[in-house]
């Protein structure tokens, strides 16, 4: 049984910086494609950031330039580095996994496993 757990996360000062990561267990090494989401309240789970069958790190233009989404493959883990972050940025931060190729940034429900979240707080 696949499972995810992310770790990190927290609370800053908009213009600061935070770090999630999520690993995956349960499955074979370099099996899975992975990503980022997140859900602000009274909220649909929108893109963040996902590195795809390329190895092609995609984004929402909403985090274009601000964060940087990196994989390794081997371990089925991915890692999100968010700087310079708004206030607007403040949700809850989903990881999601699947065995699918994947070539773009695609909706939530393409991807298969989730994580239980973590949750990222930006504050003036």
């Amino acid at each position: 049984q696949v499972q995810l757990v992310e770790t990190g996360g927290g609370s800053v000062q908009a213009g600061g910086s935070l770090r999630v990561s999520c690993e995956a267990s349960g499955v074979a090494h370099n099996s899975l494609r992975m990503a980022w989401y997140r859900q602000a309240p009274g909220k649909e789970r929108e893109r963040v950031a996902n590195v795809d069958s390329n190895g092609r790190a995609r984004y929402s233009d909403s985090v274009k330039d601000r964060f940087t989404a990196s994989q390794d493959f081997a371990l089925n883990r991915i890692d999100l580095q968010m700087n310079n972050l708004k206030i607007e940025d403040t949700a809850v931060y989903y990881c999601g996994a699947t065995t699918k190729r994947i070539y773009w940034l695609p909706p939530a429900d393409e991807y298969d496993y989730w994580g239980q979240g973590t949750q990222v707080t930006v504050f003036e």
